[in-house]
């Protein structure tokens, strides 16, 4: 092996024994390598560390042990002035000094709320509430909205204000057809019902100037009910002829009423009229069975009398004096007197225009034979069939008759 080669330090260990201190550390016999001990040996003022542990200067205020090492670098004062001399850079121990405050916050400053980007796309970005003022009474301080928002906010507003709207329109809109469709249905009844007032006018203008013979041919006319009286029932029948028939027999139960029952009795061959049926003659009986009462009813068509008007038939036509002379009760014509008011013998409907009836009756007494007898009359025009079907010509008219004796 070569010479040179033997005393290179990585091939020949030095003994621990041949290692020497110069007063700046370890000579060139040694390889430069220090145990775990002699790292934390104490430090010169050159920088360098001592053997023999102690100070420079001969004292050990300038020596660091192992938890020194670690201590925080001092700040620099009045020492570190322009001039002063440098310490060694490891004197204050392995700290590090630098300005890093930005990169690494510390733990508190990590815990407040930072502004994250929007999670999705289109999304708002929230901002962070201003903290409240202090005080008791303090209200938090709504962020302002964004301009999107606004708009919207008053879109919807526009909307709820024109939906309003249109519901009040269409209400508005029911309510006048509900009054324009019942002052259709109310004009149109009135001039139905002034149509028929009018109609019911021009027909008794044209009874009144009419002759009732030249309107309707008589068919009938009136027994002599005079010589019915003091008959029995049915003697009273087969003087009466024209098919007479029975059809009804009541007994009357009234105290002091000298009629004991009421006849009645149909005459089966007089033309029947199609509203009042055939004439019909009434009988009252006493105790002993004799007529006490006679009476005759019969439509004024069948006697002969056309459509007159209800006053008209009584002033003008005689219509009551007239049937009792045929019914050989000789009565003067003016012996029925109709009342002046119209009301007193009229019925209207609820609508106080719509004539429903007429009916009166008449009363008096005459001479018979040389005996006095009461007669009374009843006329009746109904115009109830007449108004359901707008034709005059369906009114009932009747008269009825009777002679006491």
């Amino acid at each position: 092996m070569p010479k040179h080669a033997a005393n290179t330090p990585s091939d020949t260990p030095l003994d621990p024994d041949q290692r020497t201190d110069d007063g700046r550390g370890w000579t060139d016999a040694d390889d430069g390598r220090i145990g775990l001990t002699e790292a934390f040996s104490p430090i010169r003022d050159d920088g360098f560390a001592r053997s023999d542990g102690g100070a420079s200067d001969g004292s050990r205020e300038n020596s660091i042990g192992l938890t020194e090492a670690f201590s925080p670098v001092p700040s620099r004062g009045p020492a570190h002035a322009p001039g002063a001399a440098e310490a060694p850079a490891h004197a204050g121990g392995l700290g590090y000094e630098g300005d890093n405050e930005g990169e690494y916050p510390d733990a508190l400053e990590s815990l407040e709320p930072v502004d994250l980007p929007p999670l999705l796309l289109g999304d708002d970005e929230l901002p962070l509430e201003p903290e409240p003022p202090a005080g008791r009474h303090s209200k938090k301080v709504k962020p302002p909205l964004p301009p999107h928002q606004h708009k919207s906010r008053r879109m919807r507003r526009i909307l709820i204000v024109v939906i309003v709207l249109l519901v009040l329109l269409i209400g508005a809109l029911g309510f006048l057809t509900y009054l324009l469709l019942s002052d259709s249905q109310t004009l149109a009844s009135q001039q139905t019902q002034a149509q028929q007032n009018a109609q019911e006018v021009e027909s008794i203008k044209k009874d009144d100037t009419k002759d009732a013979s030249s309107e309707t041919t008589k068919k009938t006319q009136a027994p002599n009910l005079a010589t019915l009286l003091g008959k029995t029932q049915d003697e009273a029948v087969a003087a009466l002829k024209r098919g007479a028939t029975v059809t009804r027999t009541e007994e009357v139960k009234e105290e002091g009423n000298p009629i004991k029952s009421k006849v009645t009795v149909a005459l089966t061959d007089e033309p029947a009229d199609a509203r009042t049926g055939t004439p019909t003659v009434y009988l009252g009986l006493n105790e002993e069975g004799k007529i006490v009462q006679a009476g005759y009813s019969a439509s004024t068509a069948a006697l002969g009398y056309g459509s007159l008007s209800f006053a008209d038939a009584v002033k003008n036509e005689h219509i009551v004096e007239k049937t009792l002379q045929e019914a050989g009760v000789n009565v003067v014509e003016g012996a029925a007197v109709l009342p002046a008011d119209k009301t007193v013998y009229s019925t209207y409907d609820t609508d106080g225009t719509t004539l429903v009836k007429e009916s009166s009756s008449f009363s008096g007494s005459v001479d018979v034979n040389g005996a006095a007898h009461e007669w009374s009359a009843v006329l009746r025009y109904d115009y109830t069939t007449a108004n359901t079907s707008g034709n005059l010509a369906d009114t009932i008219r009747i008269i009825y008759i009777y002679l006491n004796a």
